[in-house]
């Protein structure tokens, strides 16, 4: 580490080379009950760390350094409202959003659950007036498309829930379809418009400070596509076909979105952790904001596990340290997110955002530069398409990888034979796959591209069955699980300048191509604009 005392993490380095030489194979021959020493229950959830390789010394040592790490102190700077995103003097409040009415949570004067609820109850007007046909377009037709304009966590999280939650929507909601465009280019408008019927459909522009070029382009085309459609008053479309969950009132105004039309979260909510806001306006219009509130409900019964358990027990904690051991003293810097599940096509995607916009640094909240890794590339796929596209490199490959492997152990019930057979079927798959990876195999022949190595990393999770509060779950173990090793990397994980600055030379760089291309460019990128110059004025010519 850069800073403080350093002891856990030299005790740390010198138990990893005594594991270098250490197979899983053989710490499952001489530990039987390994699995019973390292599986943790807590609620719905069962976490199996026994394919890491660890013994019990390992634990021991990484919770010894959590505790050198402060991370019980910081746990609850994040609950109580400390401004833990030190860069931008904020706090990171998003457990407050799945808090109960009764929690009640005061933060420099302001009533944070208080303020949550009126703004969850402002969403569930909107969503029961959507469900019962009493929000109409502009010919007096009740709306039945839904359609959310918005990027990063405004799109992938609300995306992930409805697709992965489908099964639970209500009937007052099965007439209405929900789509997402999240594209700058347009190219999902393009596709979705013809489909649609322009005076039953509705767009929630989900935009925290309503400045994002992506979402406001792609709104600004969508109305446009109104206007032309009905020959109604601008004010008219804005107000019978737009909703703004916004942080930002004035400029969604601006905008034209009048304020009964708007859903307002706070600039301590990070993009990536608003599901949990009405940035789900999307999700509880497509299940039902019963279902919704359930999601809320399981996301806070791991936020008090995570805030109440001890290290040795704490899901979140014990997933967020392993992670630290593979990567800082296994030398591990690759993670595969591979759900046996196909509710969960979206969750790689999700994490994808979650983890490395949030752990992507290699600067310290001091301002430091890092001589140590931090978060890893994070790929993944539903696990039986994944086995068909990369896990040839897994077994047999030149990388070291970590595995999640994300599985319900229930579906399917009072369905036909077939079905739970399936889903049998995938366990099995999900089972074999990590324990091949673990194991390895022998050739059985004196082939050698028949032999697995083994020793491959791998975390299975388990849930009890796939429902909204066991997915509110799941969701916000991997968020704490992130700001667990952000606490041990001494990093700030809410904040992500490494996106704005490409952003901002973006805008810059638009108006270079409707003129003579600056001489202050670098070659490359001067060479590329002149290039679609010319491809644009043959196509004009």
């Amino acid at each position: 580490m850069n800073s403080g005392d350093i002891k856990a993490w030299v005790d740390l380095q010198a138990h990893a080379e005594e594991m270098q030489s250490q197979h899983l194979s053989e710490l499952f021959q001489s530990e039987e009950s390994r699995f019973d020493m390292f599986s943790f229950a807590a609620e719905h959830f069962l976490l199996d760390l026994s394919k890491q390789r660890i013994t019990k010394q390992t634990l021991a040592k990484l919770t010894a350094l959590a505790e050198q790490q402060e991370l019980s102190e910081w746990i609850e700077k994040l609950f109580t409202g400390e401004q833990v995103n030190v860069s931008e003097g904020r706090s990171a409040l998003h457990t407050a959003l799945r808090l109960p009415k009764e929690d009640a949570l005061q933060v420099n004067g302001q009533a944070i659950t208080k303020d949550v609820h009126a703004s969850l109850e402002k969403m569930e007007s909107l969503v029961r007036q959507i469900q019962q046909g009493q929000w109409r377009g502009f010919d007096g037709r009740p709306i039945r498309s839904i359609v959310n304009i918005g990027v990063g966590g405004s799109n992938l999280g609300p995306l992930m829930a409805c697709d992965a939650l489908e099964q639970y929507t209500p009937i007052e909601s099965q007439q209405l379809d929900v789509h997402f465009v999240s594209s700058m280019d347009g190219s999902e408008l393009e596709k979705l418009l013809p489909m649609l019927d322009p005076a039953t459909t509705l767009f929630i522009v989900a935009s925290k400070t309503f400045t994002t070029i992506d979402t406001l382009a792609n709104a600004n085309t969508a109305r446009e596509w109104l206007l032309k459609a009905s020959g109604k008053p601008i004010e008219l479309i804005n107000q019978h076909h737009f909703i703004a969950a916004t942080g930002n009132i004035e400029l969604a105004q601006k905008w034209g979105i009048p304020e009964r039309n708007q859903l307002l979260f706070w600039d301590w909510v990070g993009g990536r952790y608003s599901l949990w806001s009405v940035i789900g306006l999307p999700i509880a219009l497509k299940v039902g904001m019963d279902n919704f509130r359930a999601i809320l409900k399981g996301a806070h019964a791991m936020d008090v596990h995570f805030r109440e358990a001890s290290f040795d027990k704490n899901l979140p904690v014990l997933l967020g340290l392993i992670g630290v051991w593979n990567i800082n003293f296994l030398n591990i810097h690759a993670h595969a997110i591979l759900p046996y599940d196909g509710r969960l096509t979206h969750f790689p995607s999700y994490l994808q955002q979650l983890e490395m916009e949030s752990n992507g640094k290699s600067v310290n909240g001091k301002g430091e530069r890092l001589n140590y890794r931090t978060c890893p590339v994070l790929w993944g796929e539903v696990g039986s398409n994944a086995q068909h596209a990369f896990y040839q490199l897994l077994h047999q490959g030149t990388e070291l990888v970590m595995c999640d492997f994300i599985t319900a152990a229930v579906r399917y019930e009072g369905e036909g034979d077939e079905l739970q057979q399936q889903h049998q079927l995938s366990l099995a798959n999900c089972l074999a796959q990590s324990r091949l990876l673990a194991l390895g195999a022998e050739s059985t022949t004196d082939l050698s591209y028949q032999h697995y190595d083994g020793n491959q990393p791998s975390t299975t999770i388990m849930l009890d069955e796939l429902t909204p509060e066991t997915f509110g779950g799941l969701v916000a173990l991997y968020e704490h699980k992130v700001f667990v090793q952000s606490v041990i990397w001494e990093i700030n994980p809410f904040d992500q300048w490494g996106v704005e600055k490409g952003k901002k030379i973006a805008l810059s760089l638009s108006t270079e191509f409707k003129s003579e291309v600056g001489e202050h460019l670098d070659s490359s990128t001067k060479g590329l604009i002149q290039h679609v110059q010319a491809n644009r004025g043959q196509y004009e010519n």
